[in-house]
């Protein structure tokens, strides 16, 4: 399954797996229910009122309805209602969050791909594209990917020291979070499974420089002794 890189603001590249063509499907059933439901009350408020007015009525149905996707993915970040509930996400194909200029581009195709030509040609240009885009994605430098939600956990679900009579090295750590921490390990993740350095050496430099400390370590070295001497101060409070 292809994958998108998301820089997060410690300089540590997280995968995302992009959106499958069932997600959007569902995704794009869900919008087209809440449209629906709009409709239905706005009819029946028109009726309730008697508005005559064919200008009132023409934009309170056609407007909400036409740039429906365009004003919640500027407003929501990259994300529908339906999109929202399925756990998908429009951004950058090169992880960046969507600029309003990509949601606008993304829009005016969508509505000749999926709203003329019913999503016939969109389905058939991601499934064969292989990352995750349909027409307007390509136009406009976007995917939509799969947000795997992150688990939250505490110091002491993360760390155990095994050795009784450890003795830490740096007591500035004490300044880091549990979050800060699992940055860490992710980037110590993605050196070990990938052999990806960049992270692990971005990572480095901003602890060392947030601390304080000068080490003539090597930088995986480094950061799991900054990992063991958290652990180990946080297991005592």
């Amino acid at each position: 399954m292809p994958t998108v890189s998301i820089q997060t603001t410690q300089n540590v590249f997280i995968h995302y797996p992009a959106a499958s063509l069932g997600d959007r499907i569902l995704a794009y059933f869900i919008d087209a229910l809440i449209m629906v439901a709009y409709l239905i009350a706005v009819i029946i408020l028109l009726v309730q009122t008697e508005t005559n007015s064919t200008a009132i009525i023409l934009s309170a149905i056609s407007i909400p309805t036409l740039l429906y996707h365009l004003l919640f993915e500027i407003f929501m970040d990259g994300q529908s209602p339906g999109k929202k509930q399925m756990g998908i996400k429009v951004v950058k194909i090169d992880g960046s969050p969507g600029t309003i200029g990509s949601y606008i581009v993304r829009w005016l195709i969508r509505i000749i791909e999926v709203d003329i030509m019913s999503g016939a040609v969109a389905m058939i240009v991601i499934a064969a594209g292989g990352k995750g885009q349909r027409l307007g994605d390509m136009a406009a430098g976007t995917t939509v990917v799969k947000l795997v939600q992150q688990k939250e956990v505490t110091s002491k679900e993360i760390f155990t020291i095994a050795e009784e009579n450890y003795i830490p090295t740096f007591s500035q750590v004490l300044q880091l979070n549990d979050s800060d921490i699992e940055i860490i390990n992710q980037a110590l993740r993605v050196n070990r499974n990938t052999g990806n350095s960049k992270p692990v050496l971005a990572i480095t430099e901003k602890i060392k420089k947030l601390l304080g400390v000068e080490s003539d370590m090597p930088p995986v070295k480094f950061l799991y002794t900054i990992v063991k001497d958290y652990g180990y101060y946080t297991s005592k409070l």
